[in-house]
């Protein structure tokens, strides 16, 4: 059976993050931002990777990087470096740490 990752998400909170898989080496959740929301300052203390599988949002972090990610665009999240991101469209993200 397939599943979509907009079908994970069943309130329209602001903010919504599913865990969907988790291995011995590596869990993937699915966020999603609603329009004009957005996730507010938090660390990793592991690297991350962030893909946007639709919308658009803007991540930020304290290093001064600003970085548009559109569908299909993904950036690695460093650790111990705070960060937050602006969704500028309602986004579909998977996480992966």
């Amino acid at each position: 059976k397939t599943m979509n990752i907009k079908e994970l998400h069943t309130t329209e909170k602001e903010v919504s993050a599913v865990s969907f898989f988790k291995s011995d080496q590596a869990n993937a959740t699915a966020l999603q931002i609603l329009s004009g929301g957005k996730l507010n300052e938090h660390i990793t203390k592991v690297p991350a990777l962030l893909i946007c599988m639709e919308g658009k949002i803007i991540f930020r972090n304290e290093n001064g990087i600003e970085l548009p990610l559109f569908s299909g665009d993904f950036i690695i999240i460093e650790p111990m470096v705070k960060h937050w991101i602006e969704a500028e469209l309602t986004t579909q993200l998977v996480l992966i740490k």
